[in-house]
């Protein structure tokens, strides 16, 4: 499963979002969060199983080792990641050029990156 998000949906998205203890949730309209619950694209990060970004480390070579895999480079690694991950029913998100994060499905459907109903 694939899908993209422009610059203003990311933001709608992580607006949309709190954490608590460690679980990231939708927010509910009418409800009160405190500041300290607020997600931004760091805590985010921290949620996904693999990223590459330009702007938070993913780790990519210790993601590859988890997945007992080897790679040449940067690329080949990445593409080996991507693979395992979405054999696995995980979603890729992308975010622009050089921006993929990869979450699992119950955590990309709970925060509305995937309906709740369907089989993307």
């Amino acid at each position: 499963m694939e899908r993209e998000l422009t610059p203003e949906a990311f933001s709608a998205l992580l607006e949309g979002l709190y954490e608590r203890d460690d679980r990231l949730e939708l927010r509910q309209e009418g409800e009160f969060y405190p500041r300290s619950e607020k997600v931004d694209a760091y805590i985010l990060s921290g949620h996904a199983e693999a990223l590459q970004s330009v702007e938070f480390d993913g780790d990519l070579w210790g993601t590859l080792e988890d997945i007992d895999e080897q790679a040449a480079d940067e690329d080949e690694a990445w593409a080996k990641i991507r693979a395992f991950y979405l054999d696995r029913g995980n979603l890729l998100l992308r975010l622009g050029a050089g921006e993929e994060w990869i979450f699992n499905e119950s955590l990309a459907r709970r925060i509305g990156l995937l309906s709740p109903d369907s089989h993307e």
